[in-house]
């Protein structure tokens, strides 16, 4: 299928909330793409191509309109916090939705976790303009997920090819400076090189189920002296009277979103000095979301004092952010690795994703793993200049996670 053999209408949705849930979430996580039987399966039922395949078979929460509907509606991301929502968007003749990109107009870089600031401080030392800029993400959510969303079914592949070249003509008429798609999934990151992306590596650790039937199985899995580890670095971190209890779907009352905003803010204001999500946040996407959250929260002396909340995706658990009032050894580890391989094994997912950064997770069993991100660089110099340090970065990158393998925990068989 190519771009030829389908027209489309662009145009710019100034909030999500322009876009009919609905519509948005066939494009953002629809069903795997399926061949015969009006696309519904069945025995007759062919998959489409892997790279259809890979971009689709994965529910992820935070490509939902129902989480970036709350990120909106809680005015944790407007214009005036540097995130100006400019979604963009692809119908058909008839006006159904067959693609869109969650995008902002910014005008700094936090919030990222994709580290441009050098380049926006040598740009404007050279006596350019860095901001404002396009970003396509999540916003506040390092987790990787598809950005050029696009309706499952014969012309998918030839939208997103529609929608990564009007990313590029949205960002020379917008007077941006350049396109940043951060976290996209390995075969989007191809389809935007191919039209002149510079193609970014990065690393995080994420976890691996191999079928445990429990967590001592895991534990089985390792050298003796990182079991030895884990099992003392969990025993001392409920040493002073600690319950940890997981709560999703009713259990996420107001209440509990009280004690965990207080934790947010007091662990958020020290590690960002700002922090980006509002109360009303939590409120949202929890009556929205509720069976796609896990909250691992601790009590003590039947009080809350710490907890990390979780979304719950098809095959992933994705760790987002954890907060305490009280600071005891080893309760982080606890809440944020521990209790969320034991949740995944439980109940079966393949994978925790426990957001960027962090070698400390490799004796936890969370191993490096490769994310991309794609740049188109408007300005010819500043490009060359981005092109030269991403070709090296991609090989330190490389070579990185290669060195850091070789710290696995597990047993050398």
């Amino acid at each position: 299928m190519t771009k030829a053999m389908i027209e489309l209408t662009l145009r710019v949705a100034n909030s999500i909330g322009e876009v009919a849930a609905e519509a948005w979430d066939a494009c953002a996580n629809p069903p795997s793409p399926v061949r015969g039987n009006g696309g519904r399966g069945g025995p007759c039922a062919r998959p489409l191509d892997q790279q259809e395949a890979n971009l689709t078979d994965q529910y992820n929460p935070f490509i939902s309109h129902d989480f970036l509907s709350a990120l909106e509606l809680s005015q944790s991301v407007r214009a005036r916090t540097g995130w100006q929502p400019m979604h963009l968007i692809a119908e058909d003749a008839r006006g159904e939705l067959l693609g869109a990109v969650p995008c902002y107009v910014k005008s700094h870089s936090r919030g990222e976790y994709v580290f441009d600031h050098g380049w926006a401080e040598a740009y404007e030392r050279a006596g350019g303009s860095y901001y404002p800029k396009l970003q396509v993400s999540v916003p506040f959510t390092p987790a990787t997920g598809r950005r050029l969303l696009a309706r499952a079914g014969p012309h998918a592949q030839a939208v997103r090819a529609h929608l990564a070249d009007a990313l590029i003509d949205i960002c020379r008429r917008s007077g941006a400076s350049s396109v940043h798609v951060t976290f996209p999934t390995a075969p989007e990151w191809e389809i935007l090189g191919a039209r002149g992306f510079l193609k970014r590596t990065h690393q995080q650790f994420h976890w691996e189920n191999a079928g445990y039937a429990d967590f001592d199985e895991f534990l089985a899995a390792l050298a003796s002296r990182k079991r030895k580890t884990i099992r003392r670095e969990r025993a001392d971190a409920l040493a002073p009277g600690i319950d940890v209890h997981w709560l999703t779907g009713s259990d996420l009352t107001e209440s509990v979103w009280d004690a965990f905003f207080a934790f947010y803010m007091e662990t958020g204001s020290r590690k960002w000095g700002r922090p980006y999500l509002t109360r009303e946040f939590y409120s949202l996407v929890g009556a929205k979301m509720r069976e796609r959250i896990l909250l691992v929260m601790a009590k003590r002396n039947g009080r809350w004092i710490a907890g990390a909340i979780n979304f719950i995706g098809s095959d992933t658990l994705f760790g987002r952010h954890w907060g305490a009032i009280e600071h005891h050894p080893f309760l982080h580890f606890e809440l944020c690795y521990y209790q969320a391989i034991q949740y995944a094994i439980e109940h079966k997912l393949a994978r925790v994703e426990a957001g960027a950064q962090g070698e400390h997770k490799i004796s936890r069993g969370y191993m490096p793993t490769t994310t991309y991100s794609a740049h188109y660089i408007l300005d010819p110099a500043l490009r060359r200049a981005i092109e030269d340090f991403l070709r090296r970065e991609r090989a330190y990158v490389a070579a990185a996670e290669e060195e850091l393998a070789e710290a696995a925990p597990f047993r050398k068989e």
